[in-house]
């Protein structure tokens, strides 16, 4: 699967860093750091380990220490406790990370919805769809706060009548 997934990565233009060698500050010895490099913008990284059976725990996405094994409300809630309140619809943009993590996000959510409609005539596992969904959740949660650290407004969506208002 990972040699598969590799090939898939570059026929969409991206590159993938696999370096084997120790890490000096990881925690597990199973440990490896990725790096998906698009064809334009910047890389994301992130450090996962071995923890049994075929699954990896993620326990870093970027500069984000996080712990995700599929069940990550934990990280969910921690990392939206330091955001500001919503105070209407926003839109992916803003920092450039910001777009990118948007963009990732809705990947997820067209997969979530894909496995929805196949889920009306196959059995899927529920832990499937909890998975994406939440994963859908984190990103955009990483999108703000990539803006808020970057010190970028998040870009708000405005209804039709206010922007044909605004119009001259």
């Amino acid at each position: 699967r990972f040699f598969s997934a590799t090939e898939a990565a570059q026929e969409r233009g991206m590159r993938l860093d696999l370096r084997i060698g120790d890490l000096e500050d990881a925690a597990h010895p199973n440990c490896m750091d990725l790096a998906l490099h698009p064809s334009e913008g910047a890389a994301l990284e992130l450090r996962a380990h071995s923890i049994g059976g075929g699954a990896v725990e993620i326990t870093r996405i970027g500069s984000w220490p996080v712990r995700l094994t599929g069940e990550g409300h934990e990280v969910l809630m921690e990392l939206e406790d330091g955001l500001p309140p919503m105070t209407s619809h926003l839109l992916p943009g803003g920092h450039q990370g910001a777009a990118l993590l948007g963009l990732c996000r809705a990947v997820v959510r067209r997969a979530e919805r894909r496995l929805v409609s196949l889920a009306r005539n196959e059995r899927i596992p529920g832990v499937a769809l909890r998975y994406l969904n939440r994963l859908g959740d984190l990103l955009f949660i990483m999108a703000r706060d990539t803006n808020v650290q970057a010190g970028m407004p998040e870009p708000e969506w405005e209804p039709r009548e206010t922007r044909e208002s605004d119009d001259p």
